[in-house]
């Protein structure tokens, strides 16, 4: 009788330990399997409410305004456009239809995870970076804090290389020509770009941008009637301009209200009073 209870009470022994290993088991694989997830939800795409317009939302700390519809980015951003003309002397028109035809209208990974409109490489750049398959796998692409600093950086992009030179000979309301030269002067390898840049900005009436500048800058011109003036181009400096004009670097400065020698294309300059 007592072999039997000793044999009894082992059984019990072995089977409640065998129970607390295969419980401990479950409880372990149920952890890993948890840690696993939430490492899955971290590397998810960014998901955008749709039914949201300009919404804003913030990567890696920064704030990205996502556009709803292209005719949201033009409202968005044809403001920095304009701006872009008035200082670089680019159309608007040209600059709105590149951005929503690089972006996707703001929608794109670049612009969505960079602030990127433009597609603009790194290039030397030094600033922050953002890896992206283009031409080639993880090519390099710059990444801003604002999409502002996009808008900017393409108008330097143009400004600065003198294969885009003879963009600035034409007027600025010649969509057409600055869509055909921007595919001429390399900027974008597809045939077919200036007729998809042409056909946005006719499309989208972004034409209107540039005549609501270049009415600024004729208003302005009116009201300079009495005086003789000059619009600024690529390439002209105070100096280069006093020779041109017979004039002093210093009285050009005194007539315009200058504290630098520095020049913005497209803006109109006094070059001599009546």
């Amino acid at each position: 009788m007592k072999k039997l209870i000793a044999i009894f009470v082992l059984s019990a022994i072995v089977f409640s330990c065998g129970s607390s290993r295969k419980t401990s088991s479950k409880r372990s694989k149920s952890k890993s399997k948890t840690e696993r997830v939430v490492k899955d939800t971290r590397t998810k795409p960014i998901t955008l409410n749709t039914k949201e317009t300009n919404e804003v939302i913030v990567v890696e700390d920064t704030p990205v305004r996502v556009p709803n519809s292209t005719q949201d980015y033009i409202t968005i951003f044809s403001g920095i456009a304009q701006e872009e003309m008035r200082l670089y002397g680019i159309p608007a028109s040209i600059t709105l239809a590149q951005g929503i035809l690089e972006s996707a209208s703001g929608k794109g990974r670049l612009a969505v995870e960079a602030n990127n409109h433009f597609g603009i490489k790194c290039h030397g750049w030094t600033g922050a970076k953002i890896y992206h398959d283009d031409d080639a796998s993880q090519e390099c692409f710059r990444k801003y804090n604002d999409a502002k600093y996009s808008y900017r950086d393409h108008s330097l992009f143009l400004t600065k290389r003198s294969r885009y030179q003879n963009l600035f000979t034409l007027k600025m309301d010649d969509y057409k020509g600055w869509a055909k030269g921007l595919k001429s002067a390399g900027y974008a390898t597809d045939r077919k770009y200036p007729d998809k840049l042409i056909s946005l900005i006719e499309r989208y009436q972004l034409y209107k941008y540039d005549d609501a500048v270049l009415g600024d800058k004729k208003s302005r011109s009116i009201t300079l009637k009495s005086k003789d003036t000059h619009l600024i181009a690529k390439g002209d400096t105070l100096y280069s301009l006093s020779k041109r004009y017979n004039v002093t670097v210093d009285e050009l400065k005194r007539l315009n209200n200058l504290s630098s020698n520095d020049l913005t294309i497209g803006n109109v300059l006094i070059v001599k009073s009546n």
